[in-house]
């Protein structure tokens, strides 16, 4: 392939963004989580919302095809702003997918100021926050609106017989994903792990460090991190700067991963070895699976 043929190939090429702002607000308060109910100051909010005006203006600007997945510290998707950039985005020509990740607790009025064809919602519950019957009622708002989404859980082991519970009340065709507790992974009982693997047919692929050093990855030239402030990281796991998206000092970079291993499930999926887009699909940023049949309860 000539130089100009891969110029050509990269601008045809879908750029998919992982925005993360400065927001680092959330209205739960999970245990685990280092952001439960942190605060941000009216300064800062305001700070991030102008951040992420800045992004759309960006965006909008751009002839390649673009993915954006927001993948806040905290919890964005409550907050105004964020519904209105999403909305705008969803409806640019050349943006092909706006995701967030959530933890559903907004309005379905809120839902419906970020719609657009593109939305799809990559959906967190948390059995300690809020309760199954307002999380499914919020899912069955998305469902019949017709709004792409996959539903997660932290595999924390005093919740297994809620995830069961959540698995049997979602509806057949709505994937529930669960992400193994690296704390207590060790401590996972063989039919527990019988259990997870069987509501989340991918549950195997998150038990896992992949080696990376030295593996060909997608993140750099056909995925990237972005911050607040514009500047490129390949992905939100290695620090190096590939420039800034406003200054014109980034160009999309393929080269291999620096990193021993690679243990998110927002960084391995773009690892090409691993082949997990046969799973995805178009649905790799929501976390859809498009090739999985229908959930058969037992």
């Amino acid at each position: 392939m000539t130089t100009e043929q891969a110029e050509h190939h990269t601008r045809d090429q879908p750029l998919s963004i992982l925005y993360r702002g400065s927001l680092l607000s959330c209205n739960y308060d999970c245990g685990y989580c280092p952001f439960a109910k942190a605060q941000d100051s009216r300064e800062s909010l305001a700070r991030d919302a102008v951040e992420l005006q800045r992004f759309v203006d960006w965006v909008s600007q751009q002839t390649r095809p673009i993915r954006i997945l927001f993948t806040p510290w905290g919890e964005a998707y409550i907050r105004r702003y964020y519904q209105q950039a999403m909305a705008q985005l969803g409806n640019m020509p050349q943006v092909r997918r706006v995701a967030i990740q959530t933890n559903l607790s907004l309005t379905t009025d809120a839902i419906e100021r970020s719609y657009s064809e593109t939305l799809a919602l990559w959906c967190t519950y948390h059995p300690s926050q809020t309760t199954a019957e307002a999380f499914l009622e919020k899912c069955a708002f998305l469902k019949g609106r017709g709004i792409r989404f996959s539903v997660g859980m932290v595999g924390n082991r005093d919740e297994l017989g809620q995830i069961e519970t959540m698995r049997k009340a979602l509806p057949d065709d709505v994937y529930l994903w669960v992400n193994a507790n690296r704390d207590e992974q060790a401590d996972y009982q063989a039919q527990e792990l019988a259990m997870l693997k069987q509501i989340d047919p991918l549950f195997e692929q998150n038990l896992h460090h992949y080696p990376s050093l030295g593996k060909t990855c997608h993140t750099g030239s056909e995925v990237i991190s972005v911050d607040g402030s514009g500047n490129v990281q390949r992905c939100h796991f290695i620090k190096q700067s590939l420039g800034n998206l406003y200054d014109g000092t980034f160009q999309p970079t393929l080269a291999p991963c620096t990193n021993q291993t690679c243990d998110c499930h927002i960084g391995y999926i773009h690892l090409p070895h691993l082949d997990l887009k046969k799973h995805y699909g178009e649905g790799l940023l929501e976390r859809v699976p498009e090739t999985m049949t229908p959930h058969q309860h037992t």
